[in-house]
């Protein structure tokens, strides 16, 4: 982030504060004249911002150094208490990590992209806690196309119209009569795949969670390309994750 959002609605101090904390995300911490200069603001404004912040527990100064404060942790997890699609998807996906020894993932959507609730990496070595909490674009992953699948066309075309459709690798859909017909798949399949379309040499599959005709979520399942060839993800990983998904939506009809 090099400059500030130049958005025309809002308050101008609150995109401000909200560039600040940004920044010391991205950078892991920095000082007052490092956050001035990069976004063009006066030392003493940002200096203001981040007293503000501070008073509240959203930032802590260590050896002049501003760091993200674990208040932003307090309110994320009630955020995610919120959903209910996490508590009820949760068991079933420590349960497919178990079962297939890779990643799993409950995922949900939100502003036109999809959250990573929780996961388990299995019999991975991978750090699922660092990937848990983070947006990823929803037209280049599994679970994401699988939410867009089950959304309205025009929710999906408002989707497309704020986050564009970048490319994460060579294998991206970048072009919308290709999602749209992709999708169309992925309806009729009840599954959706990612095929290095994130990241080269991951694949993935992700089924969507439907409640009342409100899209929920999605689990997914992930993994290096010679342990989930396309076969694998089409067979036996689609029906794991149709099965558990199937067990989702009934204990959220019950709860």
């Amino acid at each position: 982030m090099t400059e500030q959002p130049s958005g025309t609605g809002g308050v101008k101090s609150d995109r401000t504060l909200f560039s600040i904390i940004e920044l010391l995300q991205e950078r892991n911490g920095a000082g007052v004249t490092e956050l001035a200069d990069q976004l063009g603001l006066a030392k003493s404004s940002v200096h203001k911002h981040l007293q503000t912040m501070e008073e509240h527990g959203y930032v802590v100064k260590r050896n002049g150094v501003y760091r993200v404060g674990l208040q932003f942790f307090n309110v994320g997890e009630y955020a995610r208490n919120e959903y209910d699609v996490y508590h009820a998807a949760k068991p079933k996906v420590r349960q497919l990590a178990a079962d297939t020894g890779e990643m799993s993932w409950v995922m949900t959507h939100e502003n036109g992209q999809a959250m990573y609730l929780f996961g388990d990496g299995g019999a991975t070595e991978i750090n699922v806690d660092s990937v848990i909490g983070t947006w990823t674009d929803m037209h280049c992953n599994s679970g994401g196309k699988a939410m867009l699948a089950r959304l309205p066309r025009t929710g999906v075309e408002s989707i497309l119209d704020r986050h564009g459709l970048p490319a994460h690798s060579g294998n991206t859909i970048t072009d919308r009569a290709t999602l749209f017909e992709a999708l169309e798949r992925i309806r009729d399949r009840g599954f959706a795949l990612n095929l290095g379309e994130d990241l080269d040499g991951i694949h993935a599959v992700g089924v969507p969670l439907v409640f009342d005709d409100a899209v929920e979520g999605a689990l997914t399942i992930a993994g290096p390309a010679h342990r989930l060839p396309e076969e694998r993800c089409e067979s036996e990983l689609a029906e794991r994750l149709q099965a558990a998904a199937n067990d989702v939506e009934l204990t959220l009809a019950y709860n």
